[in-house]
């Protein structure tokens, strides 16, 4: 029997669309995101524990030594909530390593600042990080952290915008732009 004559090189066929083959991967991504996300705090966490820290109070001196800074501009920047935020600061006060002051200009509102001893940490803070990011991206070329990098954030604009204007707090209209039920 002589085998079928072709056109040409045979081109791979391309898997058929599986809505069921998608859900898995971008569960397992997220799975994995979220894992990631764990260790790197804990790695984080036991670094600035040697400092008496979290990798959460590290980053909110760290953000808050150059100048006096509202709470309300910190707090999404360091990845928490009002109350989060109160807790945190309590902490940090307990520490002496912040203070929070009246706001010069409006009495309703507090400046969070910096400590002669948590200044002392500050210079001490930024190579932990960079160790931790490094070992993190270890043996990625230069591009390939530039695409995870990328990628992370349109995931991170997917959500804020799945989130929409009412922000990370309603849950319902959360669930209703990302399909799920009230």
């Amino acid at each position: 029997m002589k085998p079928a004559q072709t056109d040409g090189p045979r081109r791979p066929r391309r898997p058929r669309s599986n809505p069921d083959a998608r859900l898995e991967q971008v569960l397992l991504g997220g799975h994995l995101l979220h894992q990631v996300a764990s260790e790197f705090s804990a790695v984080l966490n036991r670094e600035f524990g040697a400092l008496g820290l979290t990798a959460q109070q590290a980053g909110l001196l760290l953000r808050s030594a150059p100048r006096p800074t509202s709470p309300n501009q910190l707090a999404p920047l360091i990845g928490t909530d009002t109350a989060g935020m109160t807790r945190l600061l309590d902490r940090l006060e307990v520490k002496g390593l912040v203070t929070r002051q009246r706001h010069p200009k409006d009495r309703r509102s507090v400046v969070i600042e910096v400590t002669d001893e948590g200044r002392v940490l500050v210079p001490q803070l930024p190579p932990i990080f960079g160790r931790v990011n490094a070992g993190l991206m270890a043996g990625f070329t230069d591009d390939e952290v530039h695409q995870v990098v990328n990628l992370l954030q349109r995931m991170l604009d997917n959500l804020r915008a799945a989130a929409g204007p009412s922000g990370p707090g309603d849950p319902s209209a959360k669930a209703d732009r990302l399909g799920g039920p009230r």
